[in-house]
């Protein structure tokens, strides 16, 4: 029985899943916008929440935690100079999970995961395109 355990597995050890979900983690900071599986995108919510709460306070001590996710001091950068602005009068809820279907190979449930008020660029039409 698994009563009150939290956390998925993915079938990966732990070293590799921590890696996995940092890497996730960094693709969403990098992106403002990821396409994952559900069960991966419920899973590294709470890693991104925790850190646009850290990056809110901003000392040495919140950027070393934040480095220990992201590896990169650009991507800490960004978080602290662009993302937690964005979020000071906001309590939590900094990303929003929305469904996206299924995989075609394995039939996965498929989930965009990104940060909530995250601009979306989009492309231009040719009024070919609109004709059809």
């Amino acid at each position: 029985m698994r009563h009150k355990v939290s956390g998925r597995k993915f079938g990966l050890e732990k070293d590799h899943r921590d890696l996995m979900l940092k890497n996730l983690v960094s693709s969403l900071v990098q992106h403002g916008r990821i396409n994952t599986t559900l069960a991966r995108a419920k899973e590294i919510r709470g890693l991104a929440e925790r850190m646009i709460t850290h990056a809110k306070k901003d000392s040495v001590h919140y950027r070393r935690l934040v480095f220990g996710v992201l590896k990169n001091r650009d991507l800490v950068k960004k978080v602290f100079d662009e993302i937690a602005p964005r979020y000071t009068e906001r309590e939590g809820g900094y990303t929003r999970v929305l469904k996206n279907g299924y995989r075609k190979g394995d039939c996965a449930p498929m989930a965009i995961i990104e940060f909530v008020g995250h601009q979306v660029e989009v492309k231009e039409t040719t009024k070919k395109a609109e004709k059809k």
